[in-house]
């Protein structure tokens, strides 16, 4: 006899918390409003609840993926038209019932909890301003002064919970889950949340045939369209963060010693930005996407010098050089669209010194911007402790060490003080082998630490230099 055993997924303990939570606190709140407003009566027909509970699917079946596992619907449009045409206590209870993803018991629970919970909160702020209402003059403002409160609730109340979410099972920071996920959403849908009441009092006023669905219908049809905004903002992202991998493999495949190079660059320059501006992690994260091509220009750089294992002539390291301003051009023509000013800023700057005997522009202290201080101060490092064929690498105490020693003269004073905190933590880029073998996997430490004419790039700096900068 066989037997077919059944197994129940649970998601992590901190996960399950957040979603009990939840739905506890949607059952509290349609409890409350079944208390409160529940000698209402609905007035909707059988057919009338069935045609918006349609409408409710529809709009999750074209909803939009966001990163990080996440997705956005339009169910907000209807959810908050049904605030405003139903008794309080029904659109939670249609929101929470009327809809099905197909994922797993705890994230459909979820799903289901912080949508009706949401418009829950929706229903009491739009009854608010119902109950007490504003006048300008002789106007009344109450329904939109209502319909705006009601999706700002909603709207807080449902990306506070998903992004919560996503940061616990993700095990990234809330601020940077909300800040890819939806911080670029709130003006749209805000602007969009008119429409809820628009919907509503066209249904309470047929235009066509003597009954109102039809012209909500006829509304599906900009909505529809309206989420392709959305859908073409993530593709947009996507293809973007596809184009930066595309750039970095071009140029680590005309120069593999750049292998990784601009990934640990990254990782430490993410991890000093966060530091010196006190756990900012939008600007922490906006520094490793500039990071990544903070060696860009050197595409343009032919092979013949890029390549060379000895010393350069001046007009070589001229060359070399031109690599800040190259990158800068290269990517002119994202300017505003794709790249923002930061990313510029560390591609063309991230060579300057704090003494003022950089380049390009030889700009000294806080003229230099400072991500381009930030990222220069990891380049470094990482140069120093990578090794080139005609110099061995530095341990990272010797190169900590140079790093601090040229604090005021290279680099920045309050970085260097601040990554020697950093430091001394022993993060896993702090030692170039451990973090290429993190990396990439088992990584033999004679593939980087032995010199290979055929697979070194040189370094563009002064004959005497003390430090690589890359």
């Amino acid at each position: 006899m066989t037997r077919q055993s059944f197994r129940i997924d649970w998601p992590p303990r901190n996960l399950f918390l957040l979603i009990a939570s939840t739905f506890g606190a949607f059952l509290a709140s349609e409890g409350f409003l079944l208390r409160v407003f529940g000698d209402l009566p609905l007035t909707l027909t059988p057919w009338e609840v069935l045609f918006w509970t349609a409408l409710l699917v529809w709009s999750i079946r074209v909803e939009v993926r966001l990163p990080l596992s996440a997705s956005m619907s339009q169910l907000f449009l209807f959810a908050l038209a049904l605030v405003v045409l139903t008794p309080p206590w029904f659109p939670p209870l249609l929101v929470f019932l009327a809809q099905w993803r197909g994922k797993a018991w705890y994230k459909e629970l979820f799903n289901r909890s912080q949508d009706g919970l949401a418009t829950a909160l929706a229903a009491l702020a739009w009854q608010f301003f119902q109950q007490n209402p504003v006048y300008l003059g002789s106007w009344n403002l109450s329904a939109g002064v209502g319909i705006a409160a009601a999706s700002l609730a909603f709207f807080l109340a449902n990306t506070t919970l998903v992004t919560t979410a996503i940061s616990l099972a993700n095990k990234i920071s809330w601020r940077e889950a909300w800040r890819k996920n939806f911080s670029w959403l709130a003006l749209s849908y805000l602007l969009l949340s008119p429409i809820a009441l628009l919907l509503a009092r066209a249904y309470e006023t047929p235009l066509l045939a003597g009954w109102g669905g039809w012209t909500v219908l006829f509304f599906l049809i900009p909505l529809y369209y309206s989420r392709f905004y959305w859908d073409e903002k993530v593709r947009l992202e996507q293809a973007f963060d596809t184009t930066l991998e595309l750039l970095m493999n071009a140029l680590e495949a005309k120069d593999p010693m750049t292998r990784l190079h601009s990934e640990r660059v990254a990782d430490i320059a993410r991890d000093l930005a966060r530091k010196v501006k006190n756990g900012d992690e939008a600007y922490a994260q906006a520094i490793y996407r500039a990071t990544r091509l903070h060696d860009i220009g050197k595409i343009a750089i032919p092979e013949a010098v890029l390549l060379k294992p000895g010393p350069l002539t001046q007009e070589e390291f001229a060359l070399i050089q031109s690599h800040t301003t190259l990158g800068s051009e290269l990517l002119s023509p994202a300017r505003k669209v794709a790249f923002d000013q930061l990313v510029y800023n560390v591609i063309l700057h991230h060579h300057e010194r704090w003494d003022g005997r950089g380049y390009p522009k030889r700009l000294a202290g806080h003229e230099i911007p400072e991500e381009a201080r930030i990222v220069g101060l990891a380049d470094a490092y990482e140069a120093m402790t990578a090794g080139r064929p005609y110099r061995r690498a530095k341990t990272p105490e010797e190169a900590l060490r140079e790093i601090q020693e040229l604090s005021g003269h290279q680099f920045d004073p309050r970085l260097v003080e601040a990554f020697t905190e950093l430091w001394a933590q022993n993060p896993i880029w702090r030692d170039r082998h451990a973090y290429l073998a993190a990396k990439e996997g088992s990584v033999s430490r004679s593939t980087f630490s032995q010199p290979s004419l055929a697979s070194a790039s040189p370094s563009p700096s002064e004959p005497g230099s003390r430090t690589s900068e890359e």
